[in-house]
């Protein structure tokens, strides 16, 4: 085991969800790419969709961060491991900087990482300087780097914000609100990094700006103490597992696939939308996605449909998360009224709402194990089937979401973290 290892790093955070923490994020990353920088981006909290524009922005893998549902020590591990090979460690915030218990603020604290706060500067002069004192002040223990406006209209309106700051508090320069430096979004989050045919474009536009704006130097390096690399029980050796991965079923944590090919599987990725067949698999993983946006499509391709249909006759593994449990139903409706139906291999129905139906961290105790994840969805879902499981989250509030099982079929909204507990992830997918 090695000593403490130093690296400079920030954690980037804003008073709330909508400022603009990933385009600021990814551009940093890029900015310092294209300076000849090695970058390591991590994501605090559960989140598929930022992780992918942050992969493509700092060109290495995101992996996730946080106290509950990957754990302090493993945590701690990652960023052990991404201080040897990096010359700086970003970290991208979730929601607000003080919401949630654990909050990215609490990370910070953890791990002595400071906060760089991004404000939406939108509308807004003097007060940019109380909510940025605000943040820096609310936790006096929390270590903080300084304030950098996002969506600034105007290089005047760039020197309004910065003059509004009082008490020493950093500038650290201002984000344009360019129409090609803006990520675009829909209901789940951002859009995908692999449907976004300009995102390089928008990228190097971001970091150009920010490049303009801010002192591209490094900050001070933090020190993340030595931790003891994980060794997993090959508990999957000689298994292949089939794993869903296209525009519909995209929702995989790069944590669980590097798990399960530690503990020996071999993994292969298939296509629901336009694979015509199944590749030969002893198990099979459906992730969360956005099948709601392709349920005409992934109902025509009756081959597919058959395929699986015939794996979960066979009593193979077959494990569904959110979305991927959507496609077992027998239909999904969209929010047009839009009908469609599916696998059929769990009795009910789904129907995708406009508003948020679910969100929350989840602990599920199954008779594998108790594995931790999260929920994060639009949909209802209608069935009389008995759940054999439900989850518990954290910070209460809506959640409790139900796991279901037919034979080796289980099926669930939550998105399941394996590292949380290797061991019930192995039983889940082996044969």
């Amino acid at each position: 085991m090695s000593d403490t290892r130093h690296c400079p790093a920030v954690l980037i955070a804003a008073p709330a969800s909508g400022q603009g923490k990933t385009t600021v994020t990814a551009a940093l990353a890029r900015l310092h790419r294209n300076l000849g920088r090695k970058v390591r981006v991590f994501k605090c909290g559960p989140d598929f969709l930022d992780p992918m524009i942050l992969e493509r922005a700092s060109g290495a893998p995101v992996y996730q961060l946080d106290l509950w549902m990957i754990g302090a020590e493993e945590s701690r591990r990652l960023l052990w491991e991404a201080a040897a090979e990096a010359d700086l460690i970003l970290i991208e915030g979730v929601m607000g900087l003080f919401d949630g218990t654990p909050s990215s603020a609490d990370l910070a604290r953890h791990f002595g990482v400071p906060v760089l706060a991004v404000i939406d500067g939108t509308a807004m002069a003097q007060t940019f300087g109380a909510l940025a004192l605000g943040l820096a002040r609310y936790q006096a223990d929390l270590p903080f780097a300084g304030v950098l406006a996002n969506r600034v209209g105007s290089l005047r309106h760039a020197q309004l914000l910065e003059g509004s700051l009082t008490e020493g508090l950093r500038w650290y320069g201002g984000l344009s609100r360019e129409r090609g430096i803006e990520l675009p979004s829909r209901h789940l989050g951002l859009v995908q990094a692999s449907e976004l045919n300009d995102l390089d474009l928008r990228l190097d536009a971001a970091a150009e700006a920010l490049g303009s704006s801010c002192d591209a130097a490094l900050p001070p390096p933090v020190g993340f103490a030595a931790a003891a690399p994980t060794a997993p029980i090959p508990a999957l050796a000689g298994v292949r597992i089939g794993v869903a991965q296209d525009e519909a079923f995209a929702f995989t944590y790069g944590a669980n696939l590097e798990l399960l090919r530690a503990m020996g599987a071999e993994l292969a990725f298939f296509s629901p939308l336009h694979d015509r067949e199944l590749p030969t698999v002893d198990s099979l993983y459906l992730p969360g996605g956005y099948p709601e946006l392709h349920h005409h499509a992934l109902a025509a391709n009756a081959p597919m449909l058959a395929a699986i249909r015939a794996h979960h006759a066979q009593g193979k593994p077959l494990l569904a998360e959110c979305g991927g449990m959507l496609y077992l139903l027998d239909a999904l409706t969209d929010v047009a009224g839009e009908r469609a139906p599916l696998l059929g291999l769990l009795p009910g129905e789904a129907t995708m709402q406009k508003r948020l139906a679910a969100l929350a961290l989840q602990a599920v105790e199954l008779p594998e194990g108790t594995l931790r994840g999260h929920t994060y969805h639009h949909s209802l879902t209608s069935t009389e089937l008995e759940p054999i499981a439900r989850g518990l989250s954290p910070n209460g509030g809506r959640g409790n979401e139900a796991v279901y099982r037919l034979g080796r079929l289980t099926a669930s909204y939550v998105h399941f973290y394996f590292p949380s507990s290797p061991d019930a992830a192995a039983a889940l997918l082996r044969p």
